[in-house]
Order: structure tokens, then C-alpha cells, then sequence
């Protein structure tokens, strides 16, 4: 192999060498030929110029090679697709510069005896020999990278790995751990979730927004990006007249002592209920509407009151499941309307309807209404301050929305109507809904309770943990496991469970909730997945190996992968910064629950084949440990625990 490598190493030198002697000669009759009293001395000017830049774009292409194979020492995780990506990119370019965004498709093979990924871009251009030229010549400064490829008649380019890279970058994630490419620059990303209205509380409909938000930031957060977790909270409008009106009849002396409202959600269905029948009533939460909004200490003090019980009760929820977010409601934007309202105005885009002050953006049937008849503000003015503050203030670059998608009409507007204004570019600021389709009972019809109602988050979560720990008694895991031990096996599947089966499925679907299915260790459940999690990370403990023995190894022991299952699981493993990319493209998060699933059902077959502990049959005792496949345990281990980390998801050490 070092003979094989010295030798690719000298014919790149040579290319390299004749490369920048073609360059200096083509450089110097190029000059030449920018005299005009020259220009009749080549008649192939335009060839020369070509080969000109197909000359300098291999030169480019080995200076790239000789970075790459130095960097594949260094710590972060290759993306491996990506690399490839930007190989048959450039060759692409090359070969056919008169294309405009010429197709560009590598994938992972989905058979293993054509290889372990595929390029067909030839297929879908005219230019396949040139292509092919270019490839070959593109991948003689790669051979260090690749073991070899082939060209089939049909267009398809396959490609093959070689083996000791692959060993060398599992042996860099041991040693490192599982660390991201670095990002060109730090980025900053706003993610609006979960969203919950005040005086009520926290429902099944909001349990998609709050664990996709979450787990979008994870994952944004692990790749490096600075991210702001927002809750866009309901904290204002008239819904506040009535609470408040309620709240001074049923508790007058409020403002000296904090009122015992132990059910707010019972509070806001009797001030509804008043404000429906008792015309009195409802004229009184009106002017308390405009007291508030005019932020009459007492009012505010009020209001203030009445969002701390709410907060309260949200905070239990986001305990659970291990949510941080910051709470910035509509109340926040609220002074930034009127400078909304008035820099529309001002450049001619508001129209007037019936006393209303619309904007309608351009493609868009549906207007915004920024001014109510009675002068009042909409929902459209509180977002479009919202998204103005998040882009100006935050300068976020990324910016995302994650709520039903029966919002996606309305967001669809609002953003028109921000690049309308001039607020953002989309090529720069990424703006973008992620919606997500409802949760349904095993009736296929919207997940209520048997009475009908709404099922409340917290019911749904304590509901949870008595189904995980009767699930775990069934296993007989109480009589081995200590009452600590026990109950955060109980707290982990639990929670696991309803964000895995969220997770999941693909978030523009509906998906049916079912309690059954989510804790079965069977298929690609939380529950299969920690159960499998935790047999890896017990086999180094069965076999006596301390975490001390494991790094060591990691830094002097190379990870042979001849046996065809240790090589479809070392691939397997290097995967994972490819799948972080193609969720990080289209925010649909299910893809990385498919992998750690094909991670976990790739690791029990090489398990299965081949021995990493070797025990005497007698004795029990251990005789032989095969080192290189205790670290493939070890990272296969570490990549479900990234993966998990991302989906919120808190793995246990025995289960």
C-alpha cells in the first residue's frame, strides 16, 4: 500500500510539475496575444484559452487534494458526500462550461457490489465523454481517498472507498469525537416553537411544535450555529379585557394578594362564559382592553398575574422533556407596530378596505389586514413586526416557523410581503415555515379525550410514564435494576417514546398516536433503539474494559475492517454528517431517526458475525477481546448518543 501510494504520490508531482510549465507557456502567448498586431498569429485563440482553464482548474483540483488528505487527520467528521459532491462538480464544470447549473446527483449505492456511492450526472447531459475525461483526471489526485471507480455504459459513475481511509476517519472520531465540519461562518438561526396561549393550557397540538422546534435547534446548535429558541406566546388582545375583568370580580383584592387560581383553565372558560352572555360584562373587558393597552400599572399588574400562572404551568411541560426556550410573546412587538403599519404606508403599499388598511404582496390572492376598522392590530401586524425585529435586530439569517401547516398560507403572505418591502433577500435570509401535520387517535380522527375535549399535554406525559414503568415491570427490569436506576429507565423511555414517535414520521403528515406502538421494543421505535443503545454500551463492561482502555486503544489500535460486516458498519457510522446535511436542507427530521435505526439493525448484524468478546464456554471467562470491533462498538455508540442528544432523546446507562 505505501509503495502503491508513493507511486500515485509521483505521477500527481508530474502532473502537477507539467501542469505549471502548460500554464506558464499558455500564460505567456495569452499576453502575447492581448496585441491586437498579434491576434492573427493563433487563429485557436478561443481553444487556448479553454485549455488554459482546464488547466489551471486541475492544478486547483491537486492543491485541493494534497489540503485534503492533510486534513483528514484533523478531528472534525468528513462528509463524505460532500466531498465527492464537490469532485464531480468541478469535473462537471470543466467538461461542459456551457452549461448553467448542470445536474449534479451523488448518492450512496443502495447494493453494495456497485460500490458505495453514485454519481449519475452523466445521464442527464450530452457531454459524457468529456465528463468522463474529466472525472479520470479529477480522481488520479484522489486515489488516496477513493479505492477505485467504474464507468458504466448508461451514465452511472460508481465508486468505491477505500478501506484504510475509512478505518483512519473512524479511528479520528474515536480519538475526537463526534465533531461536525466546521461552518465557513458562524451563522444565526431563530427558531419560533411550541407557542402556547396564555390562560390555557398546554394541549396535544402543541406537543409537534414543541418537539420539532427543539430538535431543529439541536441539531442547529451541535452543527455550530447561534441559535435564539423563541416562544411566540398568545400574551395579547382582547381575550385579556375579559381575564382581567373576571379577575377583579372573583378576586378584588388581587393587587395586595397573589389570587389562588389553581386551574386557569377553568378561570378563562367562566370569563368566556360571562363575556358571551352578560353584556355588562363584556363592556367592562372592553375598557379593560384599553386600559391595559394604555399600561395602567394596575392592569399591567394584572395581566402580569394571570401570564405567571400560565408560565407556571407551561414550565412543567418543558421540565418533562427537557425544552429550554425564551419566552418573547406578541406583548413584545407590540410598540413596533405602528412603525410596521407606517413604513408600509410610506411607500405607497397599503390600501384601503372597508376602514381597514390591507397589503396585498405580490402573488399572493389573500391581503394581509394590518389595521382593523376600529383601528385596532391583527395577528398580520404582530408577525410582520416579529419577522422585521427578528431580521434587523437579531440579524438572523435563518429564520424558522414551526406550527401547523394549516398556518402555512398565512406565513406564505407574510413572507411575500417582507421581501415586497425590501426587508429581505430569500438567496441571503433563509425564511421558511416548517409545518407539521396533526396528531390523530388510533381512530384515525383528531386525538381528543372520550368526552370529546382537547387531551391536555400534561395528562398525555403522566400517561406516558405509567405506561413505560408497567413496561418495564413486564420485563422483570425492577428486579434488577436499583429504585434510582429504575426511574430514569421509566423517565427516559417515557419521554423518548412520545418524541420518537413524533419524530419519527415524516412532520407534513399527520401521524396516528399510540401509546402500544411507541413503547414496542420491536421495528424502529425509542423503545428498540435505547434497548439496543444500551446492550452496546454493556458489552466493554462485561468484558472488563474501562473507558481508560477503550481511549488508549482508540489511539494505537487500527480498526480492520475485512469482515464484510465490520465494513458496512464502519461506512455506516460515517454517514451520519451526510444525513445532518440533508436534514439540515429540508428540516425533515424522521430521516435521522431512519438512520440511527438502519445504525442500530447494521450494528446487530455484525454482532451477530463477528465475535468482539470470546469467552470460554466452560468458565465464562473472557479469554480473548478483539479490540478493533469493541471500538467499532464503541463508535457506533457515539454516534446514537449525538443522534439521540439531537432528538431530545435522554439515553440510560442500564436499562
Amino acid at each position: 500500500n505505501k509503495l502503491s501510494e508513493i507511486g500515485v504520490a509521483t505521477r500527481v508531482a508530474r502532473h502537477f510539475s507539467r501542469g505549471e510549465r502548460e500554464i506558464r507557456r499558455l500564460s505567456a502567448e495569452i499576453e502575447s496575444l492581448k496585441n491586437p498586431q498579434n491576434l492573427s498569429a493563433s487563429p485557436h485563440l478561443d481553444g487556448l484559452r479553454e485549455e488554459n482553464a482546464r488547466l489551471k482548474y486541475r492544478l486547483n483540483i491537486l492543491k485541493r487534494s494534497l489540503q485534503d488528505e492533510r486534513s483528514h487527520c484533523t478531528k472534525y467528521m468528513m462528509n463524505i458526500n460532500q466531498q465527492l459532491q464537490e469532485i464531480f462538480g468541478e469535473a462537471i464544470r470543466a467538461s461542459c462550461p456551457e452549461l448553467d447549473n448542470p445536474p449534479l446527483a451523488v448518492t450512496p449505492n443502495q447494493q453494495a457490489k456497485f460500490g458505495d456511492y453514485q454519481c449519475n450526472s452523466a445521464m442527464a447531459m450530452r457531454c459524457i465523454r468529456p465528463l468522463y475525461t474529466e472525472i479520470i483526471i479529477s480522481f488520479i489526485y484522489y486515489m488516496l481517498f477513493l479505492s477505485h471507480f467504474f464507468f458504466l455504459s448508461s451514465g452511472f459513475i460508481n465508486i468505491h472507498l477505500k478501506r484504510t481511509f475509512v478505518s483512519k476517519l473512524l479511528s479520528n472520531l474515536l480519538v475526537n469525537g463526534v465533531q461536525p465540519p466546521p461552518l465557513a461562518s458562524r451563522k444565526k438561526v431563530v427558531v419560533d416553537f411550541s407557542s402556547p396561549n396564555i390562560a390555557k393550557e398546554m394541549h396535544v397540538g402543541h406537543l409537534r411544535s414543541t418537539i420539532i422546534g427543539d430538535s431543529m435547534c439541536r441539531l442547529f446548535e451541535f452543527l455550530g450555529y447561534d441559535v435564539l429558541r423563541l416562544n411566540h406566546v398568545g400574551d395579547w388582545g382582547t381575550q385579556f379585557g375579559m381575564l382581567i375583568a373576571h379577575l377583579q370580580d372573583k378576586f378584588p383584592n388581587y393587587l395586595d394578594v397573589c389570587p389562588p387560581i389553581s386551574d386557569l383553565q377553568a378561570f378563562y372558560k367562566e370569563s368566556k362564559k360571562r363575556f358571551d352572555e352578560e353584556e355588562d360584562f363584556k363592556r367592562r373587558a372592553y375598557q379593560c382592553v384599553v386600559k391595559l393597552q394604555s399600561k395602567e400599572p394596575d392592569f399591567i399588574k394584572a395581566w402580569n398575574l394571570i401570564c405567571d400562572v400560565s408560565r407556571k404551568e407551561f414550565q412543567k411541560v418543558y421540565s418533562c422533556l427537557d425544552i429550554q426556550i425564551i419566552e418573547r410573546g406578541e406583548s413584545f412587538y407590540q410598540d413596533m407596530m405602528t412603525a410596521v403599519v407606517k413604513e408600509f404606508e410610506e411607500k405607497g403599499l397599503v390600501e384601503l378596505d372597508e376602514g381597514r388598511k390591507i397589503v396585498f404582496a405580490p402573488g399572493q390572492s389573500i391581503p394581509l389586514t394590518i389595521v382593523k376598522s376600529d383601528g385596532g392590530y391583527t395577528y398580520d401586524t404582530s408577525d410582520l413586526a416579529a419577522l422585521r425585529q427578528r431580521i434587523f435586530d437579531e440579524k438572523a439569517d435563518v429564520i424558522i416557523y414551526v406550527t401547523d401547516s394549516g398556518q402555512g398560507t398565512h406565513f406564505q403572505v407574510v413572507f411575500a410581503a417582507a421581501q415586497m418591502i425590501g426587508w429581505y433577500d430569500p438567496q441571503v435570509t433563509r425564511v421558511e415555515h416548517a409545518g407539521f401535520g396533526v396528531v390523530l387517535g388510533e381512530d384515525k380522527k383528531k386525538f381528543k379525550t372520550r368526552s370529546g375535549d382537547t387531551v391536555r399535554l400534561m395528562d398525555l406525559l403522566d400517561e406516558g410514564l405509567k405506561r413505560s414503568m408497567d413496561k418495564l415491570k413486564e420485563k422483570d427490569r425492577d428486579k434488577v435494576l436499583t429504585l434510582e436506576e429504575l426511574t430514569k429507565a421509566q423517565t427516559s423511555v417515557a419521554f423518548g417514546c412520545i418524541k420518537y414517535a413524533d419524530l419519527s414520521h415524516n412532520r407534513i403528515n399527520d401521524y396516528v398516536f399510540s401509546f402500544d406502538k411507541m413503547l414496542d421494543d420491536r421495528g424502529n421505535t425509542a423503545a428498540y433503539l435505547l434497548y439496543a443503545f444500551t446492550r452496546i454500551r454493556s458489552i466493554a463492561r462485561l468484558a472488563n474494559i474501562d473507558d481508560a482502555t477503550l481511549r488508549k486503544a482508540a489511539e494505537t489500535t487500527e480498526v480492520l475492517l475485512d469482515h464484510e460486516k465490520e465494513w458496512k458498519l464502519g461506512k455506516c457510522i460515517l454517514r451520519f454528517p451526510e444525513i445532518l446535511q440533508k436534514i439540515l436542507d429540508d428540516l425533515l427530521l424522521h430521516t435521522l431517526c431512519d438512520y440511527l435505526y438502519e445504525l442500530a439493525t447494521t450494528f446487530t448484524e455484525f454482532y451477530d458475525s463477528c465475535y468482539c468478546v470470546e469467552k470460554d464456554r466452560q468458565t465464562g471467562e473472557v479469554v480473548k477481546v478483539n479490540m478493533w470491533r469493541m471500538l467499532l462498538c464503541e463508535a457506533t455508540a457515539a454516534i446514537m448518543a449525538k443522534g439521540f442528544d439531537i432528538l431530545g432523546i435522554n439515553p440510560v446507562q442500564r436499562m
